[in-house]
């Protein structure tokens, strides 16, 4: 149920278990927002200079889209101590059964030390909803951290796992193993781009965007047999401008970073629809559209 090899693949996404859209996202408000310490290589030089009223804004921004875009927004208020807290992708992996009719979310086990007072407030904050709260065993020395590095394919019941910076391969078999879910794992070699999201940004079922300069030629293989369509986001706008750290919420607009010109040229060529959103004050931290968002169920 863990594929590290495209010869591995035993199965057709097209034959797995439909998996509907998330209709919901969780927003984290950015409050408490700032670079207050150095954890990937985006936040080395940024240490203190983040403007608090412009990121607000941009926050806003990204909030009247998903409600423009007929996506609910749930909003949890970050916390003081916690400046990395906004990015709410990062402390949970929700989840949706089908085959069981069952939701929830599956708690993160942060690689930082520094982030992992955010996952109480987000376990507190889905029991609330209803949702059942998973935890990874404890006899398990693993480090997961949330859709920061697990994500679904959209519309079917598999889910792709980076590893390599934030999260242990060993996570994954867990996850499994809890789920009754086929897990795809992909290396991740170079740094800048530390979570899979930063990296990888599935569209639907059949398109997905990719940093190339990110994987590694397994990881490449796999992406190509399970997607028709593979667009490659030129290298400095995934590396500068986190062009892959985009969302597409419902198969056809795709919210990204003002300014990547080359990424979303190729987009409108494959039919879809860029949103460009500046998320300028987030890139100071390492993070953009989908770093400050969690889908839900």
């Amino acid at each position: 149920m863990v594929y590290t090899s495209a010869r591995d693949l035993d199965f057709q996404v097209s034959d797995l278990s439909p998996l509907p859209r998330p209709h919901r996202v969780l927003l984290t408000t950015p409050t408490h927002f700032d670079v207050e310490y150095v954890i990937n290589p985006h936040m080395s030089e940024n240490v203190g200079t983040v403007m608090k009223d412009v990121a607000f804004q941009q926050w806003k921004a990204l909030r009247a889209t998903y409600t423009a875009l007929d996506v609910s927004p749930s909003v949890l208020n970050g916390k003081s101590g916690l400046p990395d807290m906004v990015f709410c992708a990062n402390q949970t992996l929700p989840f949706y059964q089908p085959d069981a009719d069952r939701r929830g979310v599956v708690l993160s086990r942060m690689h930082a030390d520094e982030r992992s007072d955010e996952v109480p407030y987000y376990a507190d904050f889905f029991e609330d909803q209803g949702y059942e709260v998973e935890r990874l065993p404890d006899d398990i020395d693993a480090s997961f951290e949330g859709m920061g590095d697990a994500i679904w394919h959209p519309s079917r019941y598999l889910l792709w796992g980076g590893y390599g910076f934030r999260t242990s391969p060993d996570a994954y078999q867990a996850i499994s193993d809890l789920l009754n879910v086929r897990v795809v794992l992909l290396e991740l070699t170079d740094a800048d781009y530390y979570h899979l999201d930063t990296c990888f940004c599935p569209l639907d079922e059949d398109h997905v965007l990719i940093a190339d300069d990110a994987l590694n030629d397994e990881g490449r293989a796999l992406i190509e047999t399970c997607f028709d369509t593979v667009i490659e986001a030129p290298d400095n706008e995934a590396r500068h401008q986190f062009a892959c750290n985009a969302h597409c919420p419902d198969g056809k607009h795709v919210l990204i970073q003002e300014g990547c010109e080359g990424t979303t040229e190729r987009l409108r060529a494959e039919g879809f629809v860029p949103v460009e959103l500046d998320t300028s004050e987030f890139l100071k931290a390492g993070g953009s559209v989908f770093c400050m968002k969690q889908m839900m169920w």
